[in-house]
C-alpha cells in the first residue's frame, strides 16, 4: 500500500500518521502542499494539525492548496482519502464531505481521550471492526462540532453514513460522553461512495499500549485489507 501524507504549514500529526501507515506495512511518504500528482498512491492521507494556523476557518485555507486539486480527483475516481482532525475540517471545506466542523460548545480546546461507537464495519477503513464495539481513541480539538442542516443529517443517518459515535464507556449516549456538542453525537462520517472518510479522534495515536490504547490500529488495517482485496 502506497499511502500519500499530505503535511500543510501547520500540520502536527503528520510524523505519527506516517508512522501508522508504516506500521500495518504501508509505504509512506510525505508529500508537501504544493506539490501535485498522485499517480501510483493507493490512499491518501490528511493529517491532524493547525493548518495555515486555521485562520478564517479550520481547513479554509488548506482547502484551497494546490496538492487538494489532486485530492478531490483522487476521490472522485474512487481512491481512499482518510482525513483525521484538521484533515476531516480540510474535507468539508473542500467539498469532499458535507457539514462543517464548528467551535467546541464549550468553546474550549479539548484533549482527553474519548470513547466511540462503531456504527459500520463494513466499509474500507472499519473491516476490521465490528459493529457496536467500542474505542477507546484521544481527542484535541477546538473546532470539532460537526454541524449540517436537518437534510444531510437525514441523509447521514438513512444512508449509514455515520461510521463513528461519541458514546459513554458503556457504549450509550449520555452527559458528557460527547467532548464537542457534535449533532447526533457524530465523530466520523463518509462520503456517499464510502471512500473517503472524515473523523475528529486520532486513531494514529492510539497505536501502542505505551500511549493507552490499540483501538487505532484497525483502522489502518481494514484500510490495507481493502486494498489488497481491491
Amino acid at each position: 500500500m502506497k499511502v500519500a501524507v499530505i503535511t500543510f504549514p501547520g500540520s502536527n500529526c503528520d510524523y505519527d500518521l506516517y508512522k501508522a501507515a508504516q506500521q500495518v506495512g504501508g509505504d509512506a511518504t510525505f508529500m508537501w502542499h504544493r506539490e501535485r500528482g498522485l499517480a501510483g498512491y493507493d490512499a491518501v492521507l490528511l493529517p491532524g494539525g493547525f493548518s495555515y494556523g486555521d485562520y478564517l476557518r479550520a481547513g479554509a485555507i488548506a482547502r484551497m492548496s494546490p496538492i487538494m486539486a489532486d485530492v478531490i480527483t483522487f476521490a472522485n475516481a474512487g481512491g481512499p482519502v482518510l482525513g483525521i482532525c484538521n484533515g476531516f475540517q480540510i474535507l468539508c471545506e473542500s467539498g469532499l464531505l458535507p457539514g462543517a466542523l464548528m467551535h467546541n460548545e464549550s468553546m474550549k480546546f479539548q484533549s482527553k481521550d474519548v470513547f466511540l461507537r462503531v456504527e459500520r464495519a463494513d466499509t474500507l477503513f472499519t473491516a476490521d471492526y465490528e459493529a457496536g464495539q467500542i474505542l477507546r481513541i484521544p481527542i484535541a480539538h477546538g473546532e470539532g462540532n460537526y454541524e449540517a442542516d436537518k437534510e444531510t443529517l437525514e441523509a447521514l443517518e438513512s444512508e449509514g453514513r455515520v461510521v463513528f459515535r461519541y458514546v459513554d464507556s458503556s457504549g450509550e449516549k449520555s452527559e458528557g460522553a460527547n467532548p464537542n456538542g457534535s449533532w447526533h453525537d457524530i465523530a466520523g462520517i463518509t462520503n456517499e461512495s464510502g471512500n473517503v472518510l472524515g473523523m475528529m479522534p486520532h486513531p494514529e495515536r492510539a497505536m501502542e499500549e505505551l500511549l493507552g490504547s490499540t483501538d487505532g490500529i484497525a483502522l489502518f488495517t481494514s484500510l490495507v485489507a481493502s486494498l489488497q482485496t481491491s
